[in-house]
């Protein structure tokens, strides 16, 4: 299971569909070149797998050390 605390952004917990590249490494572009953002498709990977792991109420917040996990943040909105 992915952990989406332990990386510099949480859609890094996944590896990417579109560039092939492997979790905790950034996505790059056609030309090899690091991508500025990552890719939309690993975005939605991380999404669902997310929300497959901690369902549909929890949210990834930011906190001081990193990323936290809030249980019913999606409650909240």
């Amino acid at each position: 299971m992915p952990n989406f605390t332990a990386h510099q952004h949480p859609a890094l917990a996944v590896g990417c569909p579109t560039c092939g590249k492997a979790p905790d490494e950034w996505c790059c572009g056609a030309n090899g070149q690091l991508s500025p953002d990552l890719h939309r498709a690993r975005q939605a990977e991380a999404d669902r797998e997310f929300v497959e792991q901690y369902g549909d109420l929890a949210a990834i917040v930011p906190a001081a050390s990193g990323w936290l996990i809030d249980p019913h943040g999606r409650e909240r909105d």
